[in-house]
Formats: structure tokens, sequence, C-alpha cells
């Protein structure tokens, strides 16, 4: 079993690899953690709990970041024009949803956790990565006993999402995820290298809800803003970025890798863009040495991973 911690900002990419992580037979959620992006940290943290109470799930949310790793930073625009004005599709949701959260922040839930169960927890993050670049500042320590982080974030080989140079998590905290790429952990990255590639369409969507009942029906319906915004950009369907970041725990052999110091450009035309010193690669003495190697995802089996994401979502099975 994967012990999982995920650290999202609902969302409706988010609320998909939410669904896909509790159904998994292979992984053991342990824990929510939120963190603004998608919409305010008020909404994402209702949005998660939400979440929770309609899929019955049992781990604890923590509510998260609200700012900047540095806050100083000026905030962005909400993208409401992809996930509504609630984040999750505009499908009315209550404004307070009665579950408790756990009383520590995010970034102490990570910590203690973490330490609850040394080398066994998996982090996936899919927004900014500012609670986990908390958690290293406040235990630097701590990062030697986690098993792996998982990123969705990053363009490599390929332009960004929000500017020519820069992802969407990774321009709205780039010195956070400077940080957490930096820092002496496994780190693999799925980015828009392969998640764009990965296009659930409408049908597939569809013949999921119906096959799997009110949960999926849920996903379903607060997916339909997200494909109508993805219409006009990929055609019919919807890319699943955060869920491939999960299957990615599942299913490693889908992706093709590559190893290398990752850093982040904080500040300048290009703010957020990540970029990789390849190991098989000689430079000059550069600001990527001696920080450790990690992995940038740069090819993946798309219908393959759709096929994963329909099993565990639909079935509960492996796939």
């Amino acid at each position: 079993m994967h012990k999982v911690i995920f650290d999202t900002d609902p969302g409706i990419d988010d609320a998909m690899a939410l669904l896909f992580l509790h159904r998994h037979p292979d992984i053991d959620l342990i824990g929510v953690t939120t963190v603004f992006g998608n919409a305010p940290i008020e909404i994402t943290t209702r949005n998660a709990l939400f979440l929770k109470q309609q899929w019955e799930m049992t781990a604890p949310v923590a509510k998260g970041a609200s700012v900047t790793f540095d806050p100083s930073r000026p905030e962005g625009h909400w993208p409401t024009f992809i996930h509504g004005e609630d984040g999750l599709g505009n499908i009315n949701i209550p404004e307070k949803i009665d579950l408790p959260l756990d009383p520590r922040a995010a970034h102490h839930f990570i910590i203690d956790t973490v330490k609850a169960n040394p080398g066994e927890v998996t982090l996936i993050a899919v927004g900014r990565m500012t609670n986990l670049a908390l958690a290293l500042r406040e235990d630097p320590d701590f990062a030697a006993l986690v098993k792996q982080v998982v990123i969705m974030g990053g363009a490599f080989d390929i332009n960004g999402n929000i500017t020519p140079a820069a992802e969407a998590n990774i321009h709205g905290d780039p010195e956070a995820a400077d940080v957490v790429f930096t820092a002496p952990w496994p780190v693999t990255v799925v980015g828009l290298d392969v998640t764009t590639r990965t296009v659930m369409t409408g049908k597939f969507m569809d013949d999921m809800a119906k096959e799997g009942g009110a949960p999926v029906q849920l996903l379903s319906d607060l997916s339909q803003f997200y494909i109508e915004f993805y219409n006009h950009r990929t055609g019919d369907g919807m890319v699943v970025h955060d869920a491939c970041a999960c299957v990615y725990l599942t299913n490693p052999e889908l992706f093709e890798t590559r190893s290398g110091a990752i850093r982040v450009v904080c500040g300048g035309i290009a703010d957020g863009q990540t970029i990789q010193k390849p190991d098989a690669v000689g430079f000059p003495p550069s600001n990527w040495d001696g920080h450790p190697s990690q992995s940038a995802c740069t090819n993946i089996q798309p219908e393959r991973v759709l096929s994963v994401i329909r099993a565990a979502i639909v079935h509960g099975t492996r796939g």
C-alpha cells in the first residue's frame, strides 16, 4: 500500500485525482492538505471538505497556505474561467460543510504525519508548492523521512500554460517550487510535457458516470465546466493534469523520465519557468550544481493512463 498525503487546491481536475486516490486499492490516503491556487484558501478547503463528505472519505483535511512562500509576491487572478466561481464547476456547493478540519496547519500536519510514518509517506502535490516549502523551512530534516514526492507542475520541453515560459502551479509560487525541487528528497515532476497529451473525452466521462453511480456522476457534473473550457482548446474532452500525477505513483511504467537537477526561475519575464540540467549533459559550473538529481516526465502512454483512471474511479480496481 502507498501511504499518501494529497496536497491540493480543488479544483476540478483535483477532484478527479482525489477520487482516484480514495478508490484505488493500493493507496491508503492518510491526509488531504489544502492550498490556495484554483481559488482562495477558504474555497479550496471548503471544496475538499465537500468532496470528503460526498465520497465518504475518512482522511483528515488540514487547511494550508493562503499566500505565497514569499508573502511580498503579488497575487494574480483566480482562474474562475477554468474552474468556476466555486472552484468546482459552479454546481451550487453549500457555503459551509459540517465536517471538522484537522486543528493543525497543513505544513505541520505533513511534518507530523511523515514523522509518525518514517520512510512510508508519498507526498502528491498538485497545486502550488507552498505547504511543502513551509514544511521544509520549519523542519528541514523531515525531508529525509519522506518516501517520495510527486508533483503536478512545470513544463520542460514545451511552453507553459500561464505564460510561454511557465506552468500555472509553479508560476503561482516559484520560490516555493525551487525550495521543493532542491530539497534532499526524491521528486518526480509530472508536467505539461505529458499531461497535455492525456485528454479525457466527454463520452469517456459520460460512460464512467453511467457505470460508476452517484460518486462518479458528481465528478461528471462538476467536470462539465472544465470540459467546456477545454472544448475551445483541445476539442472534445479535458486534460486530466492532476490524475496523471496520481497514476505515476501506481503505474510508473507508463511514463518515461529524465534525471537531473531542477531549478525554477524566480522573477523576470520567465518567472516560474522550470529548467532541468540533465545528468547526461555536461555544462560549466552553474546554479544547478550541488543540488539533488530529480526526475522529470518526458513521455506518457495516454490511453493506458486513462484506463488506469477509469478502473480505479469506476470499479475500485488496479486496471
